[in-house]
């Protein structure tokens, strides 16, 4: 008998009684969702602005090159979408549609469908993401309910602008991803 067959017949010799699986407590987060959202994205080192206050700071002429997938806001792109994702190369604004925002952390979930292209949030300079105040969720558990139901090819939470210390541990902003991050939440 090799040793591999000896461990396994004592394993399977030794009587273990049964026992139930830990139930996962229902976590709560707290009652103004969008209270502890805006918190968390300002904290997040993003923005929040209402739509008037977004479409104020578009007709400005701030954004040299913008791409919008928010028909509201439609009117301020001047960026079709393209088959290639480098003809985004020099991007300065994109407008997404996010499905849902976490109250605790501030993150919001996109997929494909919102997308156009997967790069466009990594590709561009700054990121409004408009969002739903009726879509937000108070937990990252109830988040992970509400994904499970999908089927999509993709998917991400962003959470605030593109950040890391990595780079000889000092922050830098906008190095895998948008320099800035805007929240309309309508």
């Amino acid at each position: 008998m090799s040793s591999r067959d000896s461990i396994l017949r004592k394993i399977r010799s030794l009587k273990l009684d049964q026992k139930p699986l830990p139930e996962i407590p229902d976590f709560k987060g707290g009652d103004n969702l969008i209270e502890g959202f805006s918190t968390a994205i300002l904290g997040n080192k993003g923005e929040l602005l209402t739509a008037d206050e977004l479409s104020t700071k578009l007709e400005s002429g701030l954004y040299p090159s913008v791409y919008s997938s928010v028909p509201e806001f439609g009117k301020f792109a001047n960026q079709a979408l393209p088959t290639d994702p480098h003809s985004f190369s020099k991007l300065d604004l994109a407008i997404l549609k996010g499905q849902f925002g976490v109250a605790e952390n501030g993150a919001i979930w996109l997929e494909d469908s919102d997308l156009g292209l997967r790069a466009i949030p990594f590709i561009t300079e700054h990121l409004v993401i408009v969002l739903d105040q009726e879509s937000l969720v108070s937990t990252m558990y109830q988040a992970y309910d509400r994904i499970g139901g999908q089927h999509s090819g993709f998917g991400l939470f962003i959470a605030g602008p593109s950040k890391t210390a990595d780079i000889e541990q000092s922050l830098v902003i906008g190095a895998h991803g948008a320099k800035s991050l805007v929240v309309v939440l309508i």
